[in-house]
C-alpha cells in the first residue's frame, strides 16, 4: 500500500511538473509581449543573460554577429565554425570587450565530429541552453543545369539539414532533461516564397523547418521551443557570387543579428517577413497563379555566370592585383 501511494505522489508531481511547463510555453508569446513593453520603460536584464548559447557558422557574417550580440547580453557564447582563425579572432574580440565566449573549430558535415563536439561542450560547460543553427550553404542554380549536379543536392543537405539535426538530436536529451532548451534556426523567406533556382537550398532549409515544428510539439511539455527565422536577403559572403543580388536591397549581417537574438530571447515559432507571409497565402490561395508569376521571374532573372561555370565579371574601374 505504502509503493503504491508513493507512485502516485510521484506520477502527481510529475504530472504537477508538465502542466506547468505546458502552461510556461503556451504564455510564451504574451510574455514576451509583457517584457518588451515592460523593457521599454524599465531596464531589465535580458533572458540570455547567465546562459549558454552555442552559435554555429560564427566565424563570420550573421553567425559573428549573432555571437557578438548574444554576449553583449551577459551570455556565455560558444562559436562554432570550420575556419579556426577566423573563429578565434571573432571570439577574441568578444572577450576584449568583456563578453565570455569559447571557440570550437568543428565541421558540421562529419557526424562523429559533431557528436565530438557536444560531448567536449557538455563536459566544459555542463550544459547548453540555446542553439542557434546558422552554418549554411546556398546555391541559386536552375534546373536546366542541375540535371547532372545531384552532388548539390548533397552538399546543400549535408550543411543545411544533416547537420543541424545531428546537433539537435545530441543536445536534445540534456535540454528536456533540465526542462529549458531553445533553438533557432536560421532559414530563409524562400521557405514560403519558394523561389525558382533554389529547388536543393530552399528543399533544404524546409526540411529543417518541418522538422524542428514536429521536434517541437514532441517536447512542448518540456519547455524545449524551436524558433524558425525565415529572413530575407543579407549582405553575407554567400550572396556575392550572383550578380542580380549587388544592386538589391539586402539586410546588414547586424540588422539579421538582431532577428536572431530577438527570436533568442522572445522564443517565437516563426519569424516572417511582410513578402514571404504575402508569398505563402499566394501559393495556398492561387497556387497556379502563384507558379506562373515565379516562371515568368525565373525567366526575367537568369543563372550567374558563377552557376554557369564561368570567371565572375569585372565592374567598371575594377582592376586586378
Amino acid at each position: 500500500m505504502r509503493e503504491a501511494s508513493r507512485t502516485r505522489d510521484v506520477s502527481r508531481a510529475a504530472t504537477g511538473r508538465y502542466s506547468a511547463g505546458v502552461l510556461g510555453t503556451l504564455l510564451l508569446t504574451p510574455t514576451a509581449v509583457v517584457r518588451r513593453a515592460v523593457g521599454a520603460v524599465l531596464p531589465l536584464p535580458s533572458p540570455l543573460r547567465d546562459r549558454v548559447v552555442l552559435v554555429t557558422g560564427a566565424s563570420s557574417g550573421i553567425g559573428a554577429a549573432t555571437a557578438r550580440q548574444v554576449a553583449a547580453r551577459g551570455a556565455t557564447v560558444l562559436l562554432v565554425a570550420r575556419r579556426e582563425d577566423r573563429l578565434t579572432a571573432v571570439a577574441d574580440e568578444i572577450r576584449a570587450a568583456g563578453g565570455d565566449a569559447s571557440s570550437y573549430v568543428c565541421d558540421l558535415t562529419d557526424t562523429a565530429a559533431i557528436d565530438g563536439l557536444v560531448a567536449r561542450v557538455l563536459d566544459e560547460h555542463g550544459r547548453v541552453d540555446y542553439l542557434v543553427n546558422n552554418a549554411g550553404r546556398s546555391i541559386r542554380r536552375s534546373l536546366e543545369l542541375s540535371y547532372d549536379r545531384f552532388h548539390d543536392v548533397e552538399r546543400t543537405m549535408a550543411v543545411n539539414y544533416f547537420g543541424p539535426v545531428r546537433l539537435i538530436l545530441a543536445l536534445m536529451p540534456q535540454m528536456r532533461e533540465q526542462r529549458f532548451g531553445h533553438v533557432v534556426n536560421v532559414l530563409t523567406w524562400g521557405v514560403q516564397i519558394k523561389a525558382p533556382k533554389f529547388s536543393a537550398y530552399i528543399a533544404s532549409k524546409t526540411a529543417l523547418d518541418v522538422f524542428s515544428r514536429i521536434a517541437g510539439r514532441e517536447a512542448f511539455g518540456d519547455n524545449v521551443t524551436f524558433s524558425s527565422v525565415r529572413i530575407s536577403l543579407v549582405r553575407t559572403d554567400m550572396v556575392v557570387a550572383t550578380e542580380a543580388y549587388r544592386r538589391t536591397p539586402a539586410l546588414t549581417p547586424d540588422q539579421a543579428a538582431a532577428k536572431v537574438v530577438r527570436a533568442l530571447e522572445d522564443r517565437p515559432l516563426t519569424v516572417d517577413t511582410l513578402a514571404g507571409s504575402l508569398a505563402e497565402v499566394a501559393n495556398l490561395v492561387a497556387p497556379r497563379l502563384s507558379d506562373a508569376v515565379m516562371w515568368a521571374a525565373n525567366a526575367a532573372f537568369p543563372d550567374s555566370r558563377a552557376a554557369r561555370g564561368l570567371p565572375p565579371r569585372r565592374e567598371v574601374g575594377e582592376t586586378g592585383s
